[in-house]
């Protein structure tokens, strides 16, 4: 399949054609939150985004910042020819449980080394994510958990179609 035209970015706007692959890790200053179940149950500065070509950035919050007991061990793992092996995790909140809808890489490889204590969860799955107080969108597909905003122009890897891309 052929690789999609890129939509062009508008002034303050990223095309994620122009993200690199390998990915690449960068601090996020805005401030990034999780509601699930009606609750706040992650606040943080001290995110960072994980930026792929054809892919709206994956946010990784510290572990610290989530409130205790919403992140619970599950079953299932991944890999990531980048990243390494993932493990998953339930988040639960206000009498709600979302199975498998965070992960992270307790040991990730080489490069990677700032996920380590940092868990992603997929935007379609919570209540609410917003990222400096803009309320996204999920990565089209259900697969990856890639955060759609305003900031990003695509198309984005996970449309119909874009399996080969």
């Amino acid at each position: 399949m052929r690789r999609p035209h890129p939509v062009t970015p508008a002034r303050g706007q990223e095309s994620v054609w122009d993200y690199p692959r390998p990915p690449r890790v960068e601090p996020v200053p805005e401030r990034v939150t999780i509601r699930l179940g009606g609750a706040l149950i992650a606040d943080t500065r001290h995110a960072v985004r994980v930026l792929e070509t054809s892919h709206p950035p994956v946010y990784y919050l510290p572990i610290a910042d989530f409130v205790p007991g919403a992140l619970v061990d599950a079953r299932g793992t991944s890999f990531c020819e980048f990243k390494g092996a993932a493990r998953y995790l339930d988040v639960r909140s206000g009498g709600l449980v979302r199975e498998g809808a965070a992960w992270n890489y307790p040991h990730p490889d080489p490069g990677y080394e700032t996920l380590v204590d940092r868990v992603a969860v997929y935007a379609g799955q919570m209540d609410e994510c917003t990222v400096g107080g803009e309320v996204v969108t999920p990565q089209p597909g259900g697969f990856y958990g890639g955060w759609v905003t305003s900031s990003v122009v695509g198309p984005f890897k996970g449309v119909p179609g874009s399996q080969g891309w």
